[in-house]
């Protein structure tokens, strides 16, 4: 592989100015190679830039200058110098990268433009205020360059110094107290500069000082230092910066005039300009960041007074590098296809980018163009490994087709992108879904046996064998009857069918699981809730629940022919076994051809009287009454009442029955005597029921007194639902013995029920039978 030939890099440092022969260092030990080698494999030292400043000796391998260099003409806009050589092998073919750092020296005095240096400063001006000095230049970099100003001693000026970037000081002269020019009307101060090399080197220049006496208030800036990046090669006319310089004086000595500072060097009046009106900075030349990287403009704000004042500013204007060379990528091993169970960080493939451009420009960054289980990462200086980053699933994607994009980093950016097409190869791993976990269906009563009420379905993402599904009921059983007595399926298409005629009253709900199986070794499986819901239809019509009625639903009432309006003559109650509107019941009268005095409620079933009875009313009134469902279709009943009309205070037969809430005009004799009857059997049980509690009294209190050591309540042991049994329930925790009795009655209204044991004592076997409890 092309990773083979780049087998190591080597730094070497040297001063500038070396002579020829300077030992740089031992090539050939540092690369591990025998002396004998150096010639057998023909070693040759390649620069990258087609210098010939170091040689190698082939006979000791000892890497020397060949001719002597000077920094600042080889790297005059640089901190670090460095040299790329490329030491090249033959039998085989191995290339060795080995950067040579040059060092600098402190060969270079600072240099100031001028040995002196003017300045006109107003005599109304406050402490503190600053006004900007053209510092002094040094060819040396690093420690070696300028480090510090210094001023001759004075009581009225002091230096300050910032730096605001690697590359640039900004040097101010300070006015420690208010100038007077009538006592001193020109300052001599020595202005010194040193760089930090050792020994240290200087230079120095005067700086004389005008004292004027006029203008007080200066324009001032809205900053006093500006920075500002711009694009190498920009258009003529192109706008830097707008300036705002404001001075708070009137008329003329208010108006400000923007210009450029006389110690702004010719490299910045020849590319830029100033608008003396608008403070608007322009391109006016070639912008080149190879040539300048940097400008440090120094912009004067000019008044129109008299004794004009001025205000300063620096503005740092950055050159931003464009680039030029795209990247350039190849492929230098692929490994396809990829097993989808692959382990993540395995290499797929490994590529080669190379940048011919130089700093951010040249640094290259690899990354995929779309979110796939794959990433990029940087191995070594130019190379990049492709690598699995996730869970690889065939049965969602068979193929990748990944784009990988190198980029540089430069303003504007190039890129170059390749298309690497990887397959992935399939293992059963996906076991046969369903679109949901549960599934709710409805199937209505009365059902043909056989009858397909529902299909269910699966998928399964593999293929082959491993996508073939077969359907199955989990084993179960409702009320201890097996759930395959009740619906089946169809192993190969998931259809399912009713084995049974379903009744909505006896079953109204089921569920049962459904499995959905593969063809794969081992078998992969998943399971489906089906919850079977038994729709109700109207199939029972209403059944009559009064005492009265008999196999020909016939009944007689007895009514005072003294009754008023709104006296109940009776109330006929009745039961729908189904559910909902099915089971709601209206009464009303059927074929009423004469006019009889009586009504009946269509939802109570009540049988009024609506008017007074008079003579021409008859002695028997036969009506037939119809109760209806509000099912579809509706389902009724029909009952025939004979009413009968007696004078008050006649007899009535023995065959009338009366109902709790019937409210009689008289109070018969015979009902008298019943009470007596009662309160006389009472009477005599509650005599035996005394002495027999003082008779067990003591037995009792022994009992419980042995109890209190064994406190037990036991709980219900069961309840009563389809049949009718008791259940007793004894708590005994030290009070007197209690027999507590839960009876658990059917789900008949509890009025209907208490009207209809009163009548009868007891349910009839034919309303027994009809109803069916939940």
């Amino acid at each position: 592989m092309a990773a083979d030939l780049v087998l190591s890099q080597l730094h070497y440092m040297v001063p500038e100015e070396s002579k020829h022969g300077t030992f740089v260092g031992r090539i050939a030990q540092d690369l591990g190679l025998q002396i004998s080698d150096i010639n057998a494999r023909r070693l040759r030292i390649v620069s990258k830039d087609d210098t010939d400043y170091f040689q190698v000796n082939l006979q000791n391998g000892i890497l020397f200058v060949n001719k002597m260099i000077d920094r600042e003409q080889l790297c005059p806009k640089t901190n670090v110098c460095i040299i790329q050589l490329e030491i090249i092998l033959d039998k085989p073919v191995q290339i060795h990268h080995v950067d040579v750092e040059i060092e600098d020296i402190n060969d270079n005095y600072p240099i100031f433009s001028s040995n002196e240096f003017k300045l006109f400063i107003v005599e109304s001006r406050l402490p503190g205020s600053r006004f900007p000095l053209e510092g002094a230049v040094d060819a040396d970099v690093g420690t070696n360059s300028i480090r510090n100003y210094e001023l001759s001693a004075s009581e009225y000026f002091a230096l300050d110094i910032q730096t605001y970037t690697q590359k640039s000081k900004s040097v101010q002269l300070v006015l420690k107290k208010i100038l007077d020019r009538e006592q001193i009307a020109c300052h001599t101060l020595a202005f010194t500069a040193y760089d930090g090399g050792n020994p240290k080197l200087s230079a120095t220049a005067e700086l004389i000082i005008t004292v004027q006496d006029v203008n007080d208030n200066a324009p001032a800036f809205d900053k006093s230092f500006y920075t500002v990046n711009l694009l190498e090669n920009s258009l003529k006319g192109t706008v830097v910066t707008k300036l705002n310089a404001t001075d708070l004086d009137e008329g003329e000595n208010g108006e400000v005039i923007y210009a450029f500072n006389k110690v702004v060097p010719q490299e910045v009046t020849s590319r830029f300009s100033i608008e003396k009106h608008t403070g608007i900075i322009r391109v006016m030349g070639e912008v080149d960041f190879e040539s300048y990287n940097i400008f440090e403009i120094e912009v004067d704000a000019v008044d129109k007074g008299q004794y004009a004042l001025a205000g300063h500013c620096k503005v740092i204007v950055n050159i931003i590098d464009l680039n030029d060379n795209p990247p350039e990528m190849t492929v230098t091993s692929l490994n396809v296809p990829v097993p989808e169970d692959i382990s993540v960080g395995s290499v797929v493939a490994v590529i080669s980018v190379h940048d011919r451009d130089s700093g951010l420009n040249g640094k290259v960054n690899c990354h995929i163009s779309k979110t796939v289980p794959f990433k990029i990462k940087s191995t070594l200086r130019e190379y990049f490994s492709l690598i699995v980053d996730g869970d690889l699933d065939r049965e969602k994607v068979s193929e990748y087709e990944i784009e990988i994009i190198a980029t540089d980093e430069g303003l504007p950016s190039f890129s170059v992108s390749k298309l690497i097409k990887v397959q992935i190869s399939d293992v059963n791993d996906n076991s046969p879904t369903f679109i949901q976990v549960s599934e709710t269906i409805t199937i209505k009563e009365n059902n043909p046996p056989g009858s397909h009420v529902y299909t269910v379905s699966a998928s399964d993402s593999d293929i082959s064998q491993n996508s073939f599904i077969t359907y199955s009921i989990i084993d179960s059983s409702i009320d201890g009857i097996p759930i395959s007595s009740f619906i089946s399926i169809n192993p190969e298409n998931g259809k399912v069918f009713a084995l049974l005629s379903f009744d909505h009253e006896q079953v109204s709900y089921f569920k049962c699981q459904v499995k959905a199986s593969d063809a794969g070794l081992p078998p992969l499986s998943s399971n489906l809730t089906v919850n079977i819901f038994i729709a109700d239809i109207n199939d029972n019509a209403p059944i009559i629940l009064t005492p009265f009625s008999n196999s020909e639903s016939k009944m007689t009432e007895l009514v005072s022919k003294s009754a008023k309006e709104g006296h109940l003559v009776t109330k006929i109650k009745a039961i729908d076994a189904d559910s909902g509107y099915n089971a709601w019941i209206s009464y009303g009268f059927k074929d009423l051809t004469q006019n009889v005095p009586f009504a009946i409620g269509r939802q109570t079933g009540e049988i009024t009287v609506i008017r007074p009875l008079t003579e021409l009313d008859g002695n028997e009134y036969k009506l037939t009454i119809l109760l209806k469902d509000h099912g579809e279709p509706e389902m009724s009943a029909t009952l025939t009442i004979a009413i009968i009309l007696v004078e008050s205070g006649q007899d009535l037969p023995l065959e009338r029955k009366t109902y709790p809430n019937r409210k009689d005009d008289e109070f018969p004799d015979a009902n008298i005597y019943l009470i007596m009857a009662i309160c006389l059997i009472s009477t005599v049980f509650l005599i035996t029921l005394i002495v027999y509690t003082v008779l067990r009294w003591q037995k009792y209190t022994q009992e419980i007194s042995a109890l209190k050591q064994h406190n037990f309540c036991p709980s219900i042991a069961g309840s009563w639902t389809y049949s009718q049994q008791r259940q007793y329930k004894v708590c005994l925790s030290g009070g007197p013995p209690k027999n507590d009795l839960i009876l658990f009655t059917p789900n008949y209204p509890q009025a209907l029920v208490d009207d209809t044991v009163s009548k009868n004592g007891s349910l009839t076997s034919e309303v027994a039978g009809q109803v069916r409890f939940y």
